[in-house]
């Protein structure tokens, strides 16, 4: 399950672990004009964990979920 909120300067995307038990914390994805935020709670240091990746490598994630193992470079797109 996930969950899409636009808010006024992110859109804020919310994903669910569901299923059968040992289940994750929930991640959140935010998404900035500039950067893409993922964050995760982590209950063995009680801290959120973050990390930050510019659109362009948010790009090449998305685009390398589908591709077969190796090494890649994307076209870019003016």
């Amino acid at each position: 399950m996930f969950s899409i909120e636009h808010e006024f300067d992110a859109t804020v995307v919310t994903l669910v672990d569901e299923g059968p038990a040992p289940l994750q914390e929930d991640v959140i994805v935010n998404s900035f004009e500039e950067c893409i935020t993922v964050e995760q709670y982590d209950p063995r240091t009680d801290s959120v964990q973050k990390i930050t990746l510019s659109i362009s490598q948010m790009r090449d994630l998305a685009a390398a979920i589908e591709l077969p193992e190796g090494v890649y470079t994307r076209k870019r797109t003016p």
